[in-house]
């Protein structure tokens, strides 16, 4: 037998659960057998030939999940790092986003997938609003396919009305060509609710229904989709427990309550709403709303490709907030209402349930899929001591302590090192969209895309628009 073939015992570490009692269990075990968690305990005896992993000193937790991360565009790691939510929209929807070929979308997907594992995230949503063509389409589930992780493809397309590309037969057959039996572990789609007053959206919803397939949408969205989208979506009973709306971080108490009667969830992305403009990160509202949360990085054009880091800039700001909200009151907060457990529930738990696959993962109890994260670095003097393990692993952790990672029961990283997975050729197709984006648009369009100008003919007052309806000023543009 393959050591992915084997049954696995992770020996001797600090297991967070994640259960329903959040139980933590200092020096214990967690068997995997047959791609399952068979038992978590202590002492526990393995069968004959598993493979036996020294979890002493280490942290061993649920796979992470990340509900919302644009993955097609991590072949443009970093590029964006001062971009503005407005320039983003420049260079994506309106000028050199356009040129991404399916074997580009490929080349994104195929490294962040392999980013996604390495840093301990387990299940990630592909939010992939980049396919132009079913060529794109199927380049985006190659590349998901090839990859040893977990992943639930978000059709989208920007340069198209959802109206259009989900009622088109390209769709469709695209549907039943990958995704109906098909190897991955979801599908949603991706599209956005403007505010437009004929709701042109309704004919995409109406496709989702029929497909049983769940909608993630950027809502709550500084200029761009605000509680007018949300109104629409639920005066037309299109919001419901399976929605996952991103960001939220612009709404009114209206809109909360109704994402909150109809059961749906929010995909944070601190940094993406720190440093881009959609909104001061909404946890302080989410949390007094009671919706259920989980976490997500956006894209890795700008941020971090990892939740160690949305762990942290969530607490930060939450924190924040509270401390400025009470000040401004003359008074001072004593006990922070956000801890560092509610996070890394966020980044586990929280996030299988937005998907429907609380059952399935998201905690490490028996039955449930084994998808693991072993948090182990010797070499480092930051991985002792461990004396407050949600802390640790919210402030302190991050991807390069990621020791081992089991996705379905197969080791996809130990000891640090990526099994199973060919890195060279995910450089060589990255390489490659690199240089052939440096050469169609010339090195000084190159360049000036790190800081593009805003063109005052070409752009909306909303980009997120496919219509002329202006949501800011309530009238048609003409």
């Amino acid at each position: 037998m393959s050591t992915n073939d084997r049954p696995t015992i992770l020996r001797n570490g600090l297991v967070l659960t994640m259960d329903d009692s959040h139980t933590v269990l200092p020096g214990a075990d967690v068997l995997v057998v047959d791609g399952r968690i068979a038992e978590v305990g202590t002492g526990l005896t393995a069968p004959e030939g598993a493979l036996e992993i020294d979890a002493t000193g280490g942290v061993i937790m649920p796979g992470m999940i990340d509900t919302h991360r644009h993955m097609w565009q991590t072949a443009m790691r970093g590029y964006g790092a001062d971009w503005t939510l407005t320039q983003y929209f420049v260079w994506y929807y309106l000028e050199s986003g356009k040129l991404f070929r399916p074997e580009d979308i490929h080349a994104g997907n195929l490294l962040a997938a392999i980013e996604a594992i390495d840093a301990g995230v387990t299940t990630t949503v592909d939010w992939s609003h980049g396919l132009q063509t079913a060529d794109h389409a199927d380049a985006a589930v190659d590349a998901l396919e090839a990859v040893p992780g977990r992943f639930v493809l978000a059709y989208g397309n920007i340069q198209q009305g959802p109206w259009e590309w989900a009622t088109s037969e390209a769709f469709r057959d695209f549907y039943r060509r990958r995704i109906d039996g098909g190897k991955l572990a979801g599908f949603q789609m991706a599209f956005d609710v403007t505010g437009d007053p004929a709701f042109p959206e309704k004919a995409a919803f109406e496709v989702a229904r029929e497909l049983g397939a769940a909608v993630t949408t950027h809502a709550g969205v500084w200029g761009a989709t605000n509680d007018d989208g949300i109104r629409l979506m639920h005066e037309n009973g299109f919001m419901g427990p399976t929605n996952v709306y991103v960001h939220a971080a612009t709404l009114t108490h209206d809109s909360y309550n109704r994402i909150a009667a109809t059961g749906g969830s929010v995909s944070v992305s601190t940094e993406s709403e720190q440093s881009a403009g959609q909104g001061y990160p909404p946890t302080y509202q989410l949390r007094h709303h009671d919706i259920p949360v989980s976490l997500s990085m956006d894209t890795s054009v700008w941020w971090s490709g990892d939740l160690f880091s949305a762990m942290r800039t969530t607490l930060g700001a939450d924190r924040s907030r509270e401390h400025l909200e009470a000040h401004s009151k003359q008074e001072t907060v004593t006990h922070a209402h956000l801890r560092a457990e509610h996070v890394v529930e966020w980044a586990t738990r929280g996030g299988a349930r937005a998907l429907g696959m609380d059952s399935q993962v998201g905690a490490l109890t028996p039955g449930r899929q084994a998808d693991i994260v072993l948090i182990k670095n010797e070499a480092s003097p930051v991985m002792f001591p461990v004396l407050h393990p949600y802390g640790h692993v919210a402030f302190q952790a991050q991807r390069g302590d990621v020791h081992t990672v089991l996705v379905g029961g197969r080791v996809v990283k130990q000891d640090g090192r990526l099994v199973g997975v060919d890195l060279p050729t995910a450089r060589a197709k990255v390489e490659a969209t690199v240089d052939y984006l440096r050469e169609t648009m010339g090195e000084e369009a190159w360049r000036r895309g790190m800081n593009p100008d805003v063109p005052e003919t070409a752009i909306r007052e909303n980009p997120y628009q496919y219509t002329e309806w202006d949501a800011g000023s309530a009238q048609w543009k003409h």
